[in-house]
C-alpha cells in the first residue's frame, strides 16, 4: 500500500489516504472511508512476475487453433487447498477429483471433438520429434480442421491424416521435411502418408509452393558431418543451377544431396556417395544421375 497526500477525506478532512495496490481502492487511514474503487485492467496478463510462488496472472494462455477448444475451456487447479491456503478435507478432495474428471470428459462431447483432440495431441508429439516451429503446427491444425469440415476424417487413420497435414504445412511454410521424415516421426508407412496427402491436397485444393533444394542442404550436411565451407559451395552450385533452369521437375532432396557431393569433391572432402545417400535418404543412383546432370549444365 502507498500513501498519498493529493486528496483529503470528505468525512474527517484528513490527508492520511492510502492506495491498495491489489484492489486499486483509495482508503482513508483515519476513518476507513473508501474514496474510490479501482477497476481491473482490461488487457490480458498471461505471466506472473511474483517471487512469492503465488500465481497472480489474471488469465490463461492466448487462444490457438492448436488446441481442440481454442484454449477457452475451464481449468480446475490440481492444488487441493482453499482460498486461504488450508488443505481440503478428504471428503472435499474426493468431490473435487470427481469434478475434475467430469470437467475433462465434458470438454469433448461428440466423436468429432474426440477425434480433433487426439489429432492435435499427435501433432504436438510430432512437433517435438521433427523440431518444427509453432507456425508449422498452427498451419497443420488449420488444414486438419478444414479436413474435418470436408468430412475427410471419417473412416481414415488419424495418424495418417495428421502426418499428411503436417507434411502439407511443411511444404507451405518451406520447412525442409520429407515424407520419410514425417512417416518415421509418427511411425507409419510412407505410402499411407502419401495417400492421405494426395487426398488432402486434392479435396482441399491446397496451393503449396515448389520446395527449394537449398533449404534441404543444412539438414543433410548436419547429418553427414560436413563443414560450413562445403555447405556454401553446395548452395552456390544450386543457385547457378536454378538460374539455368536445371532444378525444375527434380526431387529437391536429390538435388541437395548431389550438390553436397559435388561440393565435397571440389573442396577435397572425404565423403562417399553412400554416406551422402544415408544422410539424405535418397539412393546412390539418384545422386549419381543428379550429379551427372549438374556437371553437364554447369560446365557448359
Amino acid at each position: 500500500m502507498n500513501s498519498t497526500n493529493e486528496q483529503r477525506c470528505p468525512s474527517c478532512n484528513k490527508t492520511a489516504l492510502i492506495t491498495d495496490d491489489n484492489s486499486g481502492e483509495i482508503v482513508c487511514k483515519s476513518c476507513g472511508l473508501v474514496l474510490s474503487e479501482g477497476s481491473e485492467a482490461a488487457g490480458p496478463e498471461w505471466r506472473s512476475f511474483a517471487n512469492d510462488g503465488v500465481d497472480k496472472s489474471r488469465t490463461g494462455t492466448g487462444t490457438s487453433i492448436t488446441m481442440h477448444d481454442m484454449g477457452l475451456s475451464t481449468v480446475i487447479g490440481a492444488v487441493n487447498k482453499d482460498a486461504t491456503g488450508k488443505p481440503l478435507s478428504s471428503a472435499m478432495k474426493q468431490s473435487f477429483d470427481r469434478i475434475r474428471t467430469w470437467d475433462s470428459r465434458s470438454q469433448a462431447h461428440s466423436s468429432v471433438d474426440k477425434n480433433l483432440r487426439q489429432a492435435l495431441s499427435e501433432m504436438d508429439k510430432l512437433k517435438d520429434k521433427l523440431s518444427l516451429t509453432d507456425a508449422v503446427i498452427e498451419k497443420a491444425a488449420y488444414i486438419y480442421r478444414k479436413a474435418i469440415e470436408k468430412k475427410l476424417v471419417k473412416g481414415r487413420s488419424i495418424q495418417g491424416l495428421v502426418a499428411a497435414c503436417v507434411y502439407a504445412a511443411c511444404r507451405d511454410t518451406e520447412t525442409p521435411r520429407t515424407l520419410d521424415n514425417v512417416a518415421d516421426g509418427i511411425n507409419i508407412r510412407r505410402k499411407d502418408v502419401a495417400r492421405c496427402y494426395r487426398l488432402v491436397f486434392r479435396e482441399l485444393d491446397l496451393k503449396v509452393p515448389v520446395a527449394d533444394p537449398i533449404n534441404g542442404i543444412p539438414r543433410i550436411a548436419s547429418v553427414a558431418g560436413l563443414g560450413e565451407k562445403t555447405k556454401r559451395k553446395a548452395v552456390e552450385i544450386l543457385r547457378k543451377a536454378k538460374k539455368i533452369g536445371v532444378v525444375a521437375g527434380k526431387d529437391p532432396t536429390g538435388l541437395a544431396a548431389a550438390a553436397l557431393y559435388l561440393a565435397c569433391i571440389t573442396e577435397g572432402g572425404n565423403k562417399t556417395q553412400k554416406e551422402i545417400s544415408e544422410a539424405s535418404g535418397v539412393t546412390e543412383v539418384t545422386i549419381r544421375n543428379r550429379c551427372a546432370g549438374l556437371k553437364t549444365f554447369l560446365e557448359n
